[in-house]
């Protein structure tokens, strides 16, 4: 089969890549993404066994065998026949954000781009969509409000105090959104961002040794850890990509995890790299007016399960993991 997927730059110097698809999706093999990347073989096949154990894709879905046959080696004018391995577009999608090459981290540019795009023309079109929904959302919202009052009048008056609803109302309302597909493209916080060097986030990850016991923990596997860091400033045509404060967070937190570029540790080292990037941009605490206190912007338990989320969510979840960040900082 031919290699169907090229990267290259067009002549405006923006990254490019032409996929040809066959019965909806595109296979390469091992060699092939081998190419494609410009990475050993070897590399692509410790990215692909790894997406398979840690159940980021499933083998038997996302692999096909194709029969090839080709000349033979030895004997002149007779041919032989094998048995070859391929992997779909997602397994492709995959090793693309892990494998650290300039092919690359090409891909990675043009793929961010690409989804970037297809949130704001997502947007555009549903646009009209939620809009005729926004009164039933709000009948939700609201019948969520009275909730307490109607569960007393069902239990004939007795004494029960279910201020509890009020204090849980955010939840109820975030899983709402999630339901109505409301959930927030963007943030609300657009001020020159502090961006942490290479350094900087090393002496977070260098502070967290004694609290594991682990000999591989933040040992590096490839040098993916900076593309990760890094690709949170990216701008086209002067425009950033993540234009606040809460969507580079959520997009710096996807990528660390999601790159796998330590032996062990990647989701605590991004959730403690997630958490150091709100604090120099003084986002990490907010102040609580119900008591005039200052509180994180997350608790403990919902730093856990964001990062867990991420962790196990699919290649074409990624659109919905980054709203609901975003949305939570919000």
């Amino acid at each position: 089969m031919e290699n169907k997927i090229e990267i290259f730059k067009s002549k405006d110097g923006l990254i490019q890549v032409e996929v040809n698809f066959e019965k909806d999706t595109v296979w390469l093999s091992q060699n092939q993404m081998a190419e494609l990347f410009a990475k050993g073989r070897t590399t692509i096949t410790e990215h692909i066994n790894n997406i398979f154990k840690e159940k980021e894709l499933y083998e038997e879905v996302a692999c096909r065998k194709f029969r090839h046959t080709t000349q033979h080696g030895a004997i002149k004018g007779k041919t032989q026949t094998k048995d070859i391995q391929y992997y779909n577009l997602d397994v492709i999608i995959s090793v693309g954000y892990r494998v650290n090459s300039k092919q690359g981290t090409q891909f990675r540019q043009w793929a961010t781009k690409r989804l970037n795009d297809y949130l704001i023309k997502g947007y555009a079109i549903n646009k009209k969509r939620l809009e005729q929904t926004q009164q039933e959302v709000q009948y939700l919202k609201t019948g969520i409000r009275i909730l307490g009052r109607s569960i007393k009048a069902e239990l004939n008056g007795e004494d029960i105090n279910f201020d509890f609803l009020k204090y849980f109302s955010k939840g109820l309302e975030l899983l709402d959104d999630y339901d109505h597909e409301t959930l927030d493209n963007t943030g609300l916080t657009k001020q020159e961002a502090v961006y942490p060097e290479f350094n900087d986030y090393m002496k977070v990850i260098n502070d967290m040794y004694s609290d594991f016991d682990s000999q591989v923990f933040a040992k590096p596997k490839d040098e993916s850890f900076l593309s990760s860091i890094n690709q949170i400033r990216q701008s086209f045509g002067g425009v950033e990509l993540y234009p606040t404060i809460e969507e580079k967070a959520a997009n710096l937190l996807y990528f660390i995890v999601k790159n796998h570029s330590f032996v062990d540790g990647n989701k605590r080292i991004g959730a403690a790299c997630f958490l150091y990037f709100l604090k120099v941009n003084n986002m990490l605490f907010v102040n609580d007016m119900s008591n005039k206190s200052v509180v994180p912007i997350v608790s403990n338990e919902t730093l856990a399960s964001l990062t867990l989320f991420i962790a196990t969510s699919k290649t074409e979840e990624i659109k919905m993991v980054k709203q609901l960040v975003i949305s939570l900082l919000k």
